[in-house]
């Protein structure tokens, strides 16, 4: 089964992320920070890295860099949701530090799920998730 590590500082993105990719047949490991994500990361194999860029103590962009450094090959998605700048400033640095892909925050359900089952290049069986209830919990978890 492949393995897919979360890195989001925020505890409902994390495990609204894990159950959409869960449900589509995918091992799924988390972690709050970038600190937590790079230590999961240098004790077990992942097939794709799924990464906010603000968080506090090892930053998206810094776990980024490490994580390319020590697996050049290494699949990452990052995500943001803006901070002091926009969004896209923080995801196109992420680009430049090595993200094969980017999104932005709020995402959907079909968005993620499509990038990563691109990524993993694994088909997706849409009869595995429900896009509706799970998109408005997403939704209403996001602040939309």
């Amino acid at each position: 089964m492949l393995r897919i590590l979360i890195i989001d500082d925020d505890h409902h993105i994390l495990l609204m992320t894990k159950k959409m990719l869960e449900r589509t047949g995918f091992e799924v490991e988390l972690a709050s920070n970038g600190n937590e994500g790079l230590e999961l990361f240098k004790r077990m194999p992942v097939d794709l890295v799924i990464t906010d860029i603000i968080m506090p103590e090892k930053e998206g962009l810094e776990t980024i860099r490490a994580m390319k450094k020590l697996r050049p090959d290494l699949k990452i998605i990052a995500m943001s949701g803006g901070g002091k700048i926009s969004s896209d400033n923080y995801l196109d640095a992420a680009k430049i530090f090595g993200a094969t892909r980017v999104l932005g925050k709020p995402f959907s359900q079909k968005q993620m799920v499509s990038i990563v089952h691109e990524l993993l290049d694994n088909p997706l069986d849409e009869s595995l998730y429900k896009e509706k209830s799970d998109q408005d919990e997403l939704e209403k978890k996001q602040g939309r």
